[in-house]
């Protein structure tokens, strides 16, 4: 369940700051200590939270140009850590994320879209279990003191990916897993 929104809040992540195949840019490295992505999901009627520990990011990006950023993120579905360890067990299973079978979550961003000074909507294709589906939605972006920040967050379906689709779990977990994505960058030297 968090295991499932962590996993997305990474896509969120890459979306944000990916665009276009042959965008122009400078290569720019994630600031760890400042960037999280992180999911939650409604099941057995509580709020259920978790965080991707293990994730990289291929950014290229403009300051002046950000609709031309070109960025992927990769996860490690392994990586993800809800509150209780039965939970996290249970995520990164067979029944869920089966990080053994499908060890990484990928995000490419396709598109980049400024809506307003400093917001923007983000297209994206999200994979999990080898499964792409496109998401769409809101981010926000500032560039001070050569650090870029990107925030947005999305929602998706579980059973899209073909997460946590069988078995009695089912129908104690919401299909709606929200990802969340708090992305810092500097310029790599």
């Amino acid at each position: 369940m968090r295991w499932f929104a962590a996993l997305m809040g990474a896509g969120l992540l890459a979306i944000a700051m990916a665009g276009p195949a042959g965008a122009v840019g400078d290569r720019w490295a994630v600031i760890g200590e400042s960037s999280a992505i992180t999911m939650s999901v409604r099941a057995l009627g509580v709020t259920q939270t978790g965080r991707f520990g293990r994730w990289t990011g291929d950014i290229r990006f403009d300051p002046d140009a950000p609709e031309d950023a070109e960025v992927a993120i990769t996860v490690r579905a392994a990586s993800l850590t809800m509150r209780q360890a039965a939970v996290t067990e249970r995520a990164v299973g067979p029944g869920f994320l089966d990080a053994e079978r499908y060890p990484t979550i990928r995000f490419q961003l396709r598109e980049l879209e400024p809506t307003a000074p400093g917001r923007y909507t983000a297209r994206a294709d999200v994979t999990v279990r080898d499964r792409t589906r496109p998401v769409t939605f809101p981010v926000t972006l500032s560039v001070d003191g050569g650090v870029a920040r990107m925030r947005g967050g999305f929602v998706l379906d579980r059973a899209d990916y073909g997460i946590g689709t069988q078995g009695a779990m089912n129908a104690l977990v919401a299909r709606q897993v929200r990802v969340d994505v708090a992305l810092a960058t500097r310029r790599a030297s």
